[in-house]
């Protein structure tokens, strides 16, 4: 099993940031009786009960926006959940199929003088007073043009300030901050503990609310997915669009604890707020949390594992190639099932999971096939087919495309050489709720399980958050974000932020306030999501590949399995053939939208909501064509039946399709390309142009204004 040596100082045992930090408190405790806080029916006689230190979990909690006022979901508090039944992620109540907020649940747990967890507190066993600012600064922070801690940044466009028009002490009104709530209790809600009182230029935005669970437990709803312009502008950018809003934040959470009329020092958290997952039970290649452990690792927080698991290390890592078979064609075609790459097949996995010197050869071929920047450059065929932080077209440099993560590459360096437990057969049912995982791992578990559902490469700038987050100045102890003091102000770095300053010892990325992590983020964080998808191509030479390289399909799918599709392969009047057929067949997740790239990213804007979620459904057991179960895309909340499923199936940017000719240069590009138009978005996509040498200034096609007078229309007829 992946274990954790025991760093000098450190408890022995899983991460948790609480048991690190308890080291140095071992002497702090409330006065009073020993023991007396503790309930002693959940732990062993043997143990020390007396409470010394108290601790949030998670640590980096996530909530995501929903456009559903009233139902929500608690979000994953295992890595393994069970998947929800079909429907489960649309509120069905509504009359018009709104998404479901994901809330945020918080819990505090009691440590003794060893860093032991003693028991869960909650209301029963302690008063506990909850407090949570959120805050939303996108608009008075910097642009995002590129991840600023890469060699590339010096060569990209500069990150000025967003909104430059507003000066003074009038860019206060960019920030959306309705200050902190506090809430205490069992099962309490209401109006007044609503983030409902920020202000975008004027224009109130609600971020969300605290409500109490039945044990006085903290539940944090986010926004509604609102965004908007006051002005009534248009997007134009990926990712920094003047005069617009969103309603996601991120802030402190911070807990007062109380146990027999004594306080007890607790060690506070932090919630963010990010966009729906689209793709609820696919994982990511790399994880937030797999980025964190690294950088942890990489600062001598913690050891490299001292030993290695098939089941628990190298199963996960190579069964995640083969899931992205249900959001990705590209995928699905090689690790997919009946793909050469499916590592699950059942044969194929037995000799994987076999630490004999027969498969050294195997394991070896597959590490190879991995991607190592040094030696493999800006080339798009080593695995993983994800972009990375520099992607742009042209490419600039080997970030063109991500790597695993060093302990990921490590683990599987182990694998090779057959220094590994070879359990497989071992293997045993995964903790579905947090109740069946034991007291004492469950601070950990919730860790783990909160960003395990996150993204991590490419910081372009990515879902939930983005490249600051990789910098170990910004933590107090694993995955405890330090709290910038109330009232302290923002530094001013200037009209823009350059990069040895963002990296600085006086830079931003030391103790963070309200609004920090998700001010990073593009804005509205809908223009990203339908910016960042596959397969980028300029029209120079051949095309490499259709569906991959890829931004991120584990939360933003490419191409689906339809629930028209799902209905042939499992209807058993059909032929074989054309179940296969219709189990081959991958829709664009894209296709409902509309227009043109700009128009594309304005529609996201309305119909996030719309889009399809990726569920688990029942497959077709013990049948070699089909596996036993099927992830389908929701019915989308469009006419489905009169849309292509290759509809926006290709990304052609037109360098040169900017200003008033935008409209002509990229219909001219899509239309000298070989597929039909209605399979092509066009034109100038900035998302992908990271590097020019001159800004450009992109409009949308319904507000360009012709140079001159207007050209009669092309009498040609366009293909398709």
């Amino acid at each position: 099993m992946f274990k954790r040596m025991q760093a000098e100082g450190q408890p022995a045992g899983p991460i948790s940031a609480a048991t690190v930090e308890l080291q140095g408190n071992i002497n702090v405790a409330p006065a009073g009786e020993a023991g007396k806080p503790s309930p002693s029916d959940v732990i062993p006689a043997q143990k020390d009960t007396r409470i010394v230190r108290a601790a949030i979990h998670p640590a980096i909690g996530i909530a995501r926006v929903g456009n559903s006022e009233k139902e929500y979901f608690i979000g994953p508090e295992v890595p393994q959940p069970l998947p929800e039944p079909p429907g489960f992620y649309k509120d069905g109540k509504d009359g018009q199929g709104a998404l479901k907020r994901q809330a945020a649940r918080f819990r505090v747990y009691g440590y003794n003088a060893a860093g032991e967890v003693v028991a869960e507190l909650t209301a029963a066993n302690a008063d506990i007073s909850w407090t949570v600012h959120v805050a939303n600064t996108k608009g008075a922070w910097y642009q995002f043009q590129i991840a600023l801690d890469i060699p590339e940044a010096s060569s990209a466009y500069a990150s000025e300030l967003r909104n430059q028009s507003v000066t003074g002490a009038d860019r206060a009104n960019l920030s959306i901050d309705p200050g902190p709530r506090t809430i205490q209790g069992k099962n309490v809600s209401g109006d007044r503990y609503a983030f409902n009182s920020g202000k975008f230029l004027g224009e109130t935005v609600y971020l969300g609310e605290l409500r109490t669970d039945d044990q006085g437990r903290l539940i944090f709803l986010g926004g509604c997915g609102k965004s908007a312009s006051p002005s009534g502008g248009k997007i134009t950018t990926f990712a920094n669009n003047d005069g617009w809003y969103d309603d996601v934040s991120d802030g402190p959470v911070t807990a007062k604890v109380t146990i027999g009329g004594q306080d007890v020092p607790v060690d506070q958290a932090w919630v963010i707020v990010g966009p729906p997952n689209y793709a609820p039970d696919v994982i990511d290649l790399r994880t937030m949390y797999d980025l964190l452990i690294d950088a942890y690792i990489t600062a001598g927080w913690i050891p490299l594992p001292q030993s290695i698991s098939f089941k628990d290390d190298i199963y996960p890592i190579l069964e995640r190639f083969c899931n992205l078979q249900w959001v990705n064609q590209g995928f699905a075609v090689q690790f997919g099932w009946g793909g050469p790459s499916n590592f699950l097949e059942t044969e194929y996995l037995r000799r994987l999971a076999d630490n004999g010197p027969e498969f050294q050869e195997l394991r070896q071929q597959i590490y190879n096939s991995m991607r190592v920047l040094d030696r493999d450059g800006e080339s798009p065929v080593p695995s993983p087919w994800i972009y990375g932080d520099s992607m742009s077209l042209p490419p600039v440099s080997a970030r063109q495309h991500m790597t695993l993560s060093p302990t990921q590459m490590y683990i599987l360096q182990q694998w090779v050489s057959g220094a590994f437990d070879s359990d497989w057969d071992k293997r045993t049912e995964p903790a579905r709720s947090l109740d069946e995982v034991p007291l004492e791992q469950q601070p950990a578990t919730l860790d783990q399980a909160a960003l395990h559902f996150c993204l991590a490469d490419a910081f372009h700038p990515g879902c939930e958050m983005t490249w600051p987050v990789r910098h170990t100045t910004m933590y107090s102890a694993p995955f405890r974000i330090k709290h910038r003091p109330a009232g302290e102000p923002v530094p001013d770095y200037g009209p823009v932020l350059l990069p040895e300053v963002a990296v600085g010892i006086t830079g931003p990325l030391y103790a963070q306030g309200p609004g920090d992590i998700s001010r990073w983020m593009a804005i509205p964080w809908q223009a990203d999501t339908a910016s960042c998808r596959y397969a980028y191509y300029s029209g120079t030479g051949p095309q490499y590949d259709p569906y991959v390289p890829t931004f991120w399909p584990a939360r933003v799918p490419n191409h689906v399995l339809s629930e028209e599709s799902y209905k042939i392969v499992m209807d058993e009047t059909k032929t074989r053939e054309e179940r296969l057929a219709a189990f081959q067949q991958r829709a664009v997740w894209f296709r409902v939208l509309e227009g043109d790239n700009l128009a594309q990213k304005n529609q996201m804007v309305h119909d996030f909501y719309k889009m399809g979620v990726i569920e688990v459904r029942e497959g077709i057991p013990d049948d070699p064509y089909f596996p036993p179960q099927i992830l389908v895309e929701s019915r989308p909340q469009f006419k489905v039946e009169e849309i292509s499923p290759r509809r926006n199936l290709f990304l052609l940017h037109v360098p040169e399709a900017t200003g008033g000719e935008a409209p002509r240069l990229a219909m001219a590009a899509a239309d000298a390309a070989p597929m039909p138009n209605e399979e092509i978005v066009a034109g100038f996509m900035d998302e992908v142009h990271r590097f020019a040498r001159r800004p450009y200034m992109l409009v949308p096609v319904n507000e360009i204004v012709p140079p001159g007078p207007v050209a009669p229309p092309d009498p040609t007829p366009h293909k398709g």
